[in-house]
């Protein structure tokens, strides 16, 4: 699986609300106009909200991991496997050796941004124990400045060499967004990012999931210049995904 391949996917999900060369008409052409411009403004406001980052171009990537962008992949597929099986070997480690290894540094070989659901514990989910995986959790796994500037630092301090955009099944945050209801306090602020992968997903639930992780990893691809220059120069991949909370599967979105 290539990066670009996600990410053109990730752009077609976003951006496109029919199939072939019919031209969209009335509402739908207008729903069309909206999707693109959401996108185009959200990486060009992600961009400049994170160009005053200069401290994270300065800082060298530590690269302590070893492993290729796909073999780090593999490794997060291969333990979502012993998972599902019930064969964690991550719960065999000898957690007070992992903590005094970790406590001058961290040397995470991955990074996994993941919806806050409690029901997702993504480290149980690919069999990973301390210093392993740096994840980043926010309902309805999107991505805003802030989220991106700590996957750069994922990247470009701690070398983590792949970086999971994880959705999951029946994610409420998605649902309330097709739902549009008024909600408390400030919930509703997901809505906006999500609301392109629900217009592109004509509303379904599972479609509008997969949809919004494809989205969420374009906008990182696309709106970091780290992260960017890390999948141009091989050191890094960038995939969606979708954890079915039933059987606890990760199915990787191609």
């Amino acid at each position: 699986m290539k990066p670009t391949d996600i990410s053109a996917q990730a752009v077609g999900m976003a951006c496109r609300c029919d199939c072939g060369s019919i031209e969209p008409r009335g509402h739908e052409k207008h729903a069309d106009l909206a999707r693109r411009s959401f996108l185009r403004n959200a990486i060009a406001g992600t961009a400049v909200a994170l160009a005053g980052a200069t401290v994270i171009h300065a800082l060298p990537a530590l690269a302590q991991s070893t492993l290729t962008p796909e073999a780090a992949l593999k490794a997060l597929m291969d333990g979502n496997q012993r998972y599902v099986a019930g064969q964690l070997q991550s719960l065999n480690d000898d957690l007070s050796i992992l903590k005094a290894k970790t406590v001058e540094k961290q040397e995470p070989f991955a990074a996994v941004l993941s919806c806050a659901d409690s029901r997702v514990p993504v480290e149980f989910v690919f069999d990973q124990s301390i210093g392993q995986i740096f994840v980043v959790r926010v309902a309805g796994n999107v991505t805003t400045p802030e989220i991106t500037a700590s996957l750069e630092y994922g990247v470009a301090v701690l070398g983590t060499r792949v970086i999971v955009v994880l959705g999951h099944g029946n994610c409420g945050a998605v649902k309330a967004t097709i739902e549009g209801k008024a909600v408390p306090g400030q919930i509703s602020v997901l809505y906006a990012p999500i609301q392109p992968a629900v217009v592109a997903a004509g509303g379904n639930l599972d479609a509008a999931i997969d949809a919004n992780a494809r989205v969420q990893a374009t906008l990182l691809s696309e709106a970091s210049p780290v992260i960017a220059a890390a999948i141009k120069e091989g050191k890094l991949m960038v995939v969606a995904a979708r954890y079915d909370i039933m059987s606890g599967n990760v199915l990787l979105l191609t």
